[in-house]
């Protein structure tokens, strides 16, 4: 768990049965409760689990074992997620015996920054001549989002892909020629051409090719709903289907793409949602 991590343990007491012992119990670890986070709930049962389901902001949550009587789930707060109350809801059993519960997660707002830039106006604008690109390449990126191996694919902590730190805040609103663009959804390092750029967990390659916006792209489909994206490479060292460890390099920075300069942007995404690469650091890191 990463510095600074706030932990929360809640009862979830099932109607119908009685407070002791409790059906569920589950422990709720975050940096904070805001857009763009990732909530990590461990959920512990009295008996032995062969299945959990869990449902958050209107979209199924993926899980995995940790044993017979515990389990994770991982919760993105996607960027867009406003201010208020949201239910987490469980399903655990056998199928002979379905335990039922809820857990209320209150987020708050959060805010983010916003730069003002003046560029060239091709990077605002493509032409024409590349909107079916653009379009196709956006939903072949939104198919393997939506394609999440069930299993947890990696055995060891998450890992930077890159050792230089980030100089781009998550989130930032940028404003291009007076244009306002869409949030930014993952961070950037500002590391040098060339550098290798290692996967951050144990998975499974599904996409790497070079793409119009990121450049040469990776797309590691991490298990149990995490994925991570890794843009604007020099080169790709890997292919679909390869299977990763933490570390393993899948390629260099450079400045494919729609960039200006040399850097590394990692984007991950937590079951559908968009989260600060620095959060999955923080709970999920070695």
């Amino acid at each position: 768990m990463g510095f600074g991590a706030l932990a929360m343990a809640f009862v979830l007491l099932l109607v119908g049965q009685t407070p002791s012992p409790p059906a569920l119990v589950l422990t709720a670890t975050s940096r904070s409760v805001q857009p763009g986070e990732l909530v990590v709930l461990t959920v512990t049962t009295t008996g032995e689990v062969a299945t959990l389901r869990a449902r958050a902001f209107e979209r199924s949550m993926l899980s995995y074992r940790v044993d017979a009587r515990t389990w994770t789930v991982l919760v993105g707060i996607d960027l867009d997620v406003k201010p208020g109350k949201y239910m987490v809801t469980l399903e655990a059993g056998p199928a002979a015996r379905i335990e039922r519960g809820t857990q209320e997660l209150v987020v708050t707002a959060k805010s983010f920054p916003t730069r003002t830039l003046k560029v060239d106006e091709a990077f605002v604008n493509p032409p024409a001549s590349a909107q079916k690109r653009i379009a196709d390449e956006a939903a072949e990126i939104a198919r393997c989002w939506s394609a999440a191996t069930p299993e947890k694919l990696w055995t060891a902590g998450f890992v930077r892909p890159v050792s230089q730190p980030a100089n781009s805040a998550f989130g930032t609103r940028s404003i291009f020629n007076g244009q306002p663009r869409s949030a930014h959804s993952g961070a950037d390092f500002l590391s040098p051409a060339g550098t290798p750029v290692a996967s951050p967990g144990g998975g499974r390659v599904v996409l790497a090719k070079d793409l119009y916006f990121s450049g040469n792209t990776v797309i590691v489909d991490h298990g149990a709903g995490v994925f991570s994206m890794l843009a604007h490479l020099s080169a790709i060292n890997v292919e679909p289907g390869t299977v990763l460890a933490a570390g393993d390099i899948v390629g260099r920075v450079g400045a494919t793409g729609r960039v200006t300069g040399p850097h590394l942007h990692w984007t991950v995404r937590v079951n559908g949602a968009r989260v600060d690469p620095l959060a999955l650091l923080a709970l999920l890191g070695k």
